[in-house]
């Protein structure tokens, strides 16, 4: 049976950390990254594919990044804009 754990806590990451910046273009674009990478390792670790897991990890990234507010969360400017 697959276990769902990692996938669940994977997720729960990239909302966290998928904010960074005002626009929702700096938001998504950090999302991205940040999903990418976090879906390249988690593939790697549970015997998956890590491309795969950082195209994945890249688009629910993005996608989380894009669709929130700097009311809902806010880490500050993002690097390329400082």
């Amino acid at each position: 049976m697959f276990n769902f754990k990692p996938i669940i806590v994977l997720m729960a990451g990239l909302v966290l950390l998928s904010a960074c910046g005002r626009r929702p273009v700096d938001r998504a674009i950090s999302g991205g990254a940040i999903g990418a990478g976090v879906g390249a390792v988690a593939g790697a670790v549970v015997g998956g594919n890590p491309g795969t897991g950082a195209i994945v990890g890249g688009v629910v990234g993005a996608a989380a990044g894009g669709l929130t507010t700097k009311r809902t969360i806010y880490l500050g400017r993002p690097i390329w804009r400082q």
